[in-house]
């Protein structure tokens, strides 16, 4: 499937389950192992769950393929797997411990320039 069209079933699918905070992060210069990271908060173990079983849902129904998903026993952090995106469903507290986002840099730290490069920041 199209990366463009399995991003959008995605955000769909978790918009439709009224995930909040949906973030779609760009990993193809990162990593070779998948082009996206999507990160989605749900306010209950139970929408956590739901949230992760309608992308599963969605993207079956699409014709796409589901490879793993970790965590649905305790729905605090469900990952789905689905190859060129990994989506991560979290509770809000759990998603602020790992902060994810920042990891994979689309709220990078403020990195200064070692003395010499000229300037004296970059973002």
């Amino acid at each position: 499937m199209e990366l463009s069209k399995l991003q959008a079933l995605v955000v769909d699918a978790l918009e439709d389950i009224k995930g909040k905070d949906i973030e779609v992060i760009d990993t193809s210069k990162i990593t070779s192992l998948f082009d996206r990271v999507v990160v989605a908060s749900g306010d209950s173990n139970r929408q956590v769950k739901a949230l992760a079983r309608s992308v599963q849902e969605k993207v079956r129904e699409a014709g796409g393929e589901v490879l793993s998903v970790e965590g649905e026993q305790t729905g605090e952090w469900v990952l789905v797997d689905l190859g060129d995106i990994v989506v991560h469903v979290m509770q809000p507290a759990v998603r602020a411990y790992y902060n994810l986002e920042e990891l994979w840099g689309a709220k990078a730290p403020v990195r200064h320039k070692s003395p010499g490069q000229g300037g004296s920041a970059a973002a």
